[in-house]
């Protein structure tokens, strides 16, 4: 550890990390069991209510974008409690909702506010470690945060059986309100501020992008959230109204799947050991290939067959995740805020493309998923295998 926190021991520290990247599938996935019944209760179409999944995800992201060369000027800490301050209100404001309009409204500000979270959480990780070291935090991170899209669906699926959607924003709002009071008690690891004003601290982006070795390879990574944000956005009424499951059934299938998000950065942790990242990039590339080709064929069959099929494509685009991140962030010495700005903005607007595609296809969601990976695993698997050994890409 580079550096240390007065208040959060090592293993409490990495804890906290993983709250503050737990934002975006809490978010989410929370409250996917009850897109069905938000569709009867606010009067919208299914197209209107995943509105308020892909927009969130679309400002969440320009919320980083923002929030990442910013904190490069202002400090991680002070960032991080604004963003959170929006977060809140956000999240009350999901709550207070009586029509869709309002909810996508109140969505926008919450998006807009937690990428302060995600932002911060990946720039405190290039602040604090280094090397290998990094890769194992970041996995640990990884897999801790896997905890989130494991048991939201559950408890989503718990509350909507015995309470209003609504108690899943107050909820959020409680959430984060804990999150503020732990971060007021975090160390600044920032050491050296931006000089410039904050127009120029946002600039700071562009000048990330030219750097060639990071600009190709957050092209290829980027894409492996498309076909995962597509399946959260798709589940619900894959299971729910496709295989006629109940919403209790439906989130215990949804955890499922997300166990392959825990499996995929653990398995990572074991096979670096003797195996190269690289090598495990590339075939986490085949395994979503597969599983594409698996879902176009079979996926249809039984809740069974797909659920296990997306579990291997899951396993397979979270055990990249690491290295890929820990790649990415190696390409830069400075400007660490703007570089984890950029990987997690494409990330997440590669999902929301993901999540409006599918929502296009409402009749053959399984399909559409396969041919998403098929077409992200040859493709970014092809152009990986290209680009992994030239001179341009560090170690």
């Amino acid at each position: 550890m580079e550096s240390k926190q007065h208040f959060f021991g090592k293993k409490s520290m990495i804890a906290m990390l993983a709250v503050l990247s737990a934002f975006p599938p809490l978010s989410t996935d929370l409250y996917l069991p009850a897109l069905p019944h938000m569709m009867k209760i606010l009067d919208a179409s299914q197209s209107a209510v995943n509105l308020s999944l892909s927009l969130f995800l679309i400002f969440f992201a320009l919320g980083i974008l923002f929030w990442g060369p910013v904190s490069e000027k202002f400090g991680r800490k002070p960032v991080l409690l604004t963003g959170l301050v929006l977060y809140i209100i956000g999240s009350v404001g999901c709550a207070l909702s009586t029509n869709v309009t309002m909810l996508i409204l109140s969505r926008v500000l919450q998006a807009f506010g937690g990428g302060a979270a995600e932002a911060v959480a990946t720039a405190m990780v290039k602040d604090m470690f280094t090397g290998r070291k990094r890769e194992s935090v970041l996995a640990l991170v990884i897999s801790m945060v896997v905890v989130a899209p494991v048991v939201a669906p559950i408890f989503g699926a718990f509350i909507m059986k015995f309470m209003s959607w609504r108690v899943i924003f107050w909820f959020l709002a409680g959430f984060s309100s804990i999150t503020f009071l732990l971060s007021t008690q975090l160390d600044e690891t920032l050491k050296d501020r931006f000089e410039g004003n904050v127009l120029h601290s946002i600039g700071r982006l562009g000048v990330v992008l030219k750097n060639p070795g990071f600009s190709a390879l957050l092209g290829v990574f980027s894409m492996a959230a498309l076909p995962l944000m597509a399946f959260i956005a798709a589940s619900a009424f894959i299971y729910i109204n496709g295989f006629g499951m109940s919403e209790q059934q439906y989130g215990l299938y949804f955890g499922f799947n997300a166990l392959g998000s825990l499996v995929g950065p653990l398995l990572f942790i074991r096979l670096s050991k003797w195996v190269h990242s690289r090598t495990i990039i590339t075939a986490s590339f085949f395994i979503i290939t597969v599983s594409g080709i698996m879902l176009v064929f079979f996926g249809a069959s039984s809740p069974n067959v797909f659920a296990l099929t997306m579990l291997a494509s899951t396993i397979g685009i979270s055990m990249m995740r690491p290295p890929s991140a820990n790649l990415l962030l190696s390409q830069q010495d400075g400007d660490t805020g703007s570089a984890a700005s950029l990987i997690n903005f494409t990330a997440l607007f590669m999902g929301s493309i993901g999540m409006f595609l599918i929502s296009l296809e409402a009749d053959a969601l399984i399909s559409t998923l396969g041919i998403m990976q098929i077409l992200v695993g040859v493709i970014c698997g092809i152009a990986w295998l290209i680009i992994k050994n030239r001179s341009f890409i560090r170690s």
